[in-house]
């Protein structure tokens, strides 16, 4: 059985007071698109505001500390987050794995806690350039969603492939090698939705959605524009009738 398309986008380290115009008008398309069910990954500045602007879209964080709370200056819990107004949360991208050096088991621990707190997640996984260029990308990705999920099933989660070599540059996959890995994924979680992620724009996104196999896509750059953002929804939800 098809599952609903998802698309969400990861704002990273952008975005203030300003850009709650952007949101609102993405809430705006996401009402005009209810087939598919759009989120926004978010500054934690932001999740309570946003949350307030555009009722009607789900917010997420952009990760979580293990703990339910304690001694751990600059962080932010899954409870905070979810009494903050989030309804998700995304680990595990590539960026929290290599700038902050986060392994699967502390990815594990993120993702039973966010679990325990109501939250949905997107487990993030890819494999690195080198990797991929030693043919060790089923290899990587298999291991982190062993090791990132520790025997937990898919409920309440989706997986987002983005290949580390792919994120914030020009090159992306062909849509055979995401339809490769997607299975994999699949045969490695059942139930879950997959996502790709990683220079995703309205141009190469048709592509990939037909003939990757994919559920939808977490976007990164282009969710900063709410023309693009909308135009990659609109696409999937074209192609998903």
């Amino acid at each position: 059985m098809a599952k609903r398309p998802l698309l969400v986008g990861n704002w990273k380290m952008h975005g203030d007071g300003g850009d709650l115009a952007v949101i609102v008008a993405i809430g705006e398309a996401a009402r005009r698109h209810p087939a598919v069910d759009v989120a926004l990954s978010l500054p934690a500045t932001l999740i309570d505001r946003a949350r307030r602007v555009c009722p009607g879209l789900a917010i997420g964080g952009q990760d979580c500390h293990p703990e339910p709370s304690g001694a751990h200056t600059g962080d932010i819990s899954a409870p905070m987050l979810r009494e903050a107004g989030a309804s998700l949360v995304l680990l595990g991208h590539s960026e929290r794995r290599q700038d902050h050096h986060e392994d699967d088991a502390l990815i594990a621990a993120k993702l039973r806690a966010a679990r325990a707190a109501g939250l949905e997640v997107i487990l993030c996984v890819g494999e690195t350039a080198e990797d991929h260029a030693a043919g060790r990308s089923a290899e990587v990705v298999r291991g982190q969603l062993t090791l990132s999920l520790a025997g937990m099933n898919g409920q309440g989660i989706a997986i987002a492939y983005e290949p580390v070599w792919a994120i914030g540059g020009d090159r992306t996959p062909e849509p055979k090698e995401v339809a490769a890995m997607v299975g994999l994924i699949r045969n490695t979680v059942a139930g879950a939705r997959v996502l790709y992620g990683g220079s995703v724009t309205p141009d190469n996104g048709e592509a990939l959605f037909v003939d990757g196999g994919i559920d939808g896509f977490l976007v990164g750059r282009q969710s900063l524009d709410a023309d693009a953002f909308t135009a990659i929804l609109k696409l999937i939800d074209g192609t998903a009738r």
